[in-house]
């Protein structure tokens, strides 16, 4: 088994959030994993990119150049990333953010997820990361919806535990999008 994915947006969408969440899950299932972090020269609002690697061997290297799948947040990300995924790839779109002009995928399997509109349904818009994040692991199929809510605690910072259920109800809700897709 190998998956890789390159996970993109602005600085502030939780991008970085959304790598550690996808490799502790996949570390405590027992898979081998890479997470490399890549922020812009900006802070908040730059651009920042991450790429996870899960594999049942040992990881050569954290750089993909052609990945199985891409999360583009963003217009500029969509537009970097998605002309790179692999032909028989997966992209998942933001379609609440995203212009379709910026889409230009080689691949036949896009999932376009209104994720602020799905995130506001669990009750807080800014939660529209944990929504695709919870779309990637359902169509994936890597690992569970619940293996990523048991790694929230150690991913968040200790002030925003109160936010754990909201976040899970997030997860769900993309997952769930994901299976009706």
């Amino acid at each position: 088994m190998y998956f890789d994915t390159i996970i993109a947006g602005f600085g502030g969408q939780g991008v970085m959030l959304m790598g550690n969440l996808l490799a502790y899950a996949a570390m405590k299932a027992g898979r081998q994993v890479t997470y490399m972090p890549v922020y812009g020269v900006e802070m908040r609002g730059g651009t920042a990119n991450c790429t996870v690697v899960i594999s049942d061997k040992p990881v050569g290297s954290p750089i993909v150049q052609e990945p199985v799948s891409a999360v583009v947040l963003n217009n500029p990300s969509a537009e970097k990333f998605s002309p790179k995924v692999k032909k028989n790839g997966l992209l998942l779109v933001n379609s609440s953010l995203v212009d379709e002009k910026y889409v230009q995928a080689r691949t036949k399997r896009i999932l376009r997820i209104p994720s602020l509109e799905l995130a506001s349904e669990v009750g807080n818009p800014r939660l529209a990361n944990m929504v695709m994040l919870g779309a990637l692991v359902q169509v994936s199929g890597l690992v569970t919806v619940e293996q990523v809510v048991k790694c929230l605690p150690e991913a968040l910072d200790p002030r925003y535990h109160k936010m754990i259920p909201v976040n899970s109800a997030a997860l769900s809700r993309g997952a769930e999008f994901a299976k009706q897709s």
